[in-house]
């Protein structure tokens, strides 16, 4: 897919939808590639396993830092993600199978307190 028309269909869903800033989805779409590119082969993954690559990739990205920077786009819990992922499948820049909902991504885990486990030796 063309760079341009990618940047369009990010730019339609914050037409749409205001509460995440595009950073988020560029994130989102890095941390699905980061997720596969860890499995042995490639294949499409649910919503638990790309939350875990997401919140692995956070850490890797920035650091103790990495709840406030999802704050800062506009991400609070899981579900915010599932919302950015089915806006993503919405405009064709991702697929899902009959059995994906955004379910997959209510309340699996707290971010904030993920994240402050994750870096407990910082603070």
């Amino acid at each position: 897919m063309a760079y341009l028309d990618y940047s369009k269909k990010i730019d339609n869903i914050l037409l749409k939808d205001k509460r995440y800033r595009k950073e988020a989805y560029n994130f989102v779409l890095n941390a699905l590639n980061h997720t596969i590119s860890k499995l042995p082969k490639p294949r499409h993954i649910t919503g638990r396993e790309l939350l875990e690559g997401i919140k692995d990739f956070g850490i890797s990205q920035f650091g103790p830092m990495v709840f406030e920077v999802f704050e800062h786009w506009g991400i609070e819990t899981t579900d915010d993600f599932g919302e950015i992922v089915f806006n993503l499948i919405e405009q064709g820049l991702l697929s899902k199978t009959e059995t994906d909902s955004k379910d997959d991504f209510k309340d699996v885990f707290d971010l904030k307190d993920t994240f402050k486990k994750e870096f407990k030796f910082i603070l």
